[in-house]
This record gives C-alpha cells, sequence and structure tokens, in this order.
C-alpha cells in the first residue's frame, strides 16, 4: 500500500467545503437537533450506460447507510466532465476511465481515487448488413465518436489516430449513446463508438430491436499500448451479451473518484460500503459486482484517497 503516498501530499490542507464538512460532521455528534446533510453529488454518464445504474445504486446505499449523508447522481457526458466537476468542486464522488487522466500524479486536477471498479470496453457499433466491417470503412463515413467531454470521445478519438484516420478523414459527430443509437437507427450516421462496461444497456436494446453489428476492434490494442502506454488491453464481447458474433475489443479500466479535501472519515465510509456492498451494487449492473477490494487499489496515476486507504490497509486485500 506504499504507492498511496503522493507527491501531492503536500496539498492537502482542507480547501473551505472539507472544513464545513467536517464542522457539520462534528456539529452534529454534539447536539440532539439535526444537522444540514452532508451532499454527495455522483458525476455519471448516460441515464443508458453503466455510470447511471451504478451511481444509482451506490447512491441508495449511501442515503439508506450514512445518517446525514444525502447522495444524488449528476447526468453528465461522462469521463473527462466528471474528472472536470470533481475537481472544481461542483461533484464529490464520478467516474472516469483511465485513459482520460493525465500521466503524471502531479498533474492531476484536486481529485484522488476510492477504487479501480471494472473496464470499459470499447463498442464500434453498426448496421448488420451495412458496410462498416473494419475499422478501415470508416474512411469517408459519418461516424459518432461520443460526446464531447466523455472519455469514450478520447478512446475513440485516439483509435483513429493510430488507424490513420485522423482529421477530416472520417465525417465526426459527437453524440452520447443515447442519440447516437437515434441516429444509427435512422440512418444520419454510419457506426458509433461508445465505451461501456459489459453490458450497455443502450446497445443491448438497439440490438433487441433491429440487425446490429460490434466491430472487432482487437488489432488495435497493442498500436494504442504503444502510442499511448499500458493501460489499454484486449477484452472479449461474447454472444452470451448481445447475442451478436463474438468480437475482441480494447479496454481501459474504469475509477471511482473523489474530491481530494473530502474528510478522511466520510471517505472510509463511503470505501466501505462500496466494497461491502458488492452484491447489491452487482444487482444493479454486472460490471458493478466484479469489484474486489484486491483489484480495487490500482489506481495508478491517481493515488488513492488517504480515507480509502485506511480502509483497504484494515482490510487486508
Amino acid at each position: 500500500m506504499s504507492r498511496t503516498s503522493s507527491p501531492r501530499a503536500g496539498r492537502r490542507r482542507p480547501g473551505a467545503a472539507a472544513l464545513a464538512l467536517v464542522v457539520a460532521l462534528t456539529v452534529a455528534g454534539c447536539r440532539d437537533d439535526p444537522a444540514e446533510p452532508v451532499e454527495i453529488r455522483i458525476a455519471t454518464g448516460s441515464p443508458t450506460a453503466v455510470y447511471y445504474a451504478f451511481g444509482q445504486s451506490l447512491a441508495t446505499i449511501l442515503n439508506r447507510e450514512l445518517p446525514g449523508v444525502r447522495a444524488s447522481v449528476v447526468i453528465t457526458a461522462a469521463s473527462a466532465e466528471n474528472v472536470r466537476l470533481v475537481g472544481s468542486g461542483a461533484a464529490e464522488l464520478g467516474f472516469t476511465q483511465a485513459d482520460v487522466l493525465p500521466t503524471s500524479p502531479t498533474q492531476s486536477p484536486s481529485v484522488d481515487a476510492v477504487a479501480r471498479v471494472y473496464d470499459d470496453q470499447l463498442h464500434l457499433v453498426t448496421t448488420d448488413g451495412g458496410p462498416v466491417r473494419t475499422v478501415g470503412d470508416l474512411r469517408g463515413r459519418r461516424v459518432s465518436v461520443g460526446a464531447a467531454g466523455s472519455g469514450t470521445e478520447i478512446t475513440a478519438s485516439r483509435l483513429l489516430e493510430v488507424a490513420r484516420l485522423g482529421g477530416d478523414t472520417v465525417r465526426r459527430e459527437r453524440l452520447g449513446l443515447d442519440d447516437s443509437v437515434t441516429a444509427l437507427r435512422s440512418g444520419r450516421i454510419d457506426a458509433f463508438f461508445f465505451s461501456g462496461g459489459l453490458p450497455v444497456r443502450g446497445i443491448e436494446e438497439l440490438a433487441g430491436r433491429s440487425a446490429t453489428r460490434i466491430v472487432d476492434l482487437g488489432e488495435w490494442t497493442e498500436p494504442l499500448r504503444a502510442r499511448y502506454g499500458q493501460i489499454y488491453v484486449s477484452r472479449d464481447i461474447p454472444r452470451s451479451v448481445y447475442g451478436m458474433n463474438p468480437v475482441t475489443t480494447v479496454a481501459d479500466p474504469n475509477y471511482l473518484i473523489v474530491r481530494a479535501d473530502l474528510p478522511e472519515p466520510l471517505v472510509r465510509d463511503v470505501t466501505r460500503l462500496l466494497m461491502e456492498r458488492r452484491a447489491e451494487l452487482g444487482a444493479a449492473h454486472p460490471a458493478a459486482g466484479r469489484m474486489s477490494p484486491r483489484s480495487a487499489i490500482a489506481t495508478a496515476p491517481l493515488p488513492l484517497h488517504p480515507g480509502a486507504a485506511a480502509w483497504y490497509r484494515a482490510a487486508k486485500p
């Protein structure tokens, strides 16, 4: 657990928001009248994607089991926006892909990690029987690379670069998952990218309504690793997930992040419930149930928040 120490340790002076939380929690314990609830806003993503389902379930658990806490979810464009919201203090928790984060801890915004939660798989979705069968077939076509501010946009753009399809080679749209599904069904785009844990409900629903294909991306893992680092790995999407032919795709880790200035006891409780309620979280979405304390601590380049690190040390994963 020595890797949880950070060159940012010197900045861990609680900000005004953190001091207010400490005062609120202390005062609540010293008087009978109820204090104002501690607000925990969880930055998620599209309502038909994994972050939202995971965040909703986590909010339910926090509201039920932490007296004095009021947790809620925030619908966002996902990873990049979530990092910005948490780092700026506009949210307390959020989900992000690892490839959205700066490569050096000293460059990171004011966020720490609570846990590595699961791996995202990059989906390239198109119509079955259509012209897109490989990444090369995207040349000159209309393709959604994900919403602006999403992790999908970053991963998809990197893949297009290593495939020599950068610039205007592909006619890019920046649509979220729900809008991408609608645009593909109406013929406004030829394909779309989306990065998410299996299964992605929006893609599952699309496959149930119309003939759909997911393009194999396995050949692009090594080029991505060579240019952008070792976070990318190959993962399979088996037939059992969407009822389509199995493919191999590119995956990268997801983290639950937290404002670095939140009080350690509060973050320790969040970490405890995240790990102890894995079965309940997994019922909300299977990807959320794949966590374990042993894998959760692998959050480079982000350090674990001291409250999270304290829980893992006590748990001895």
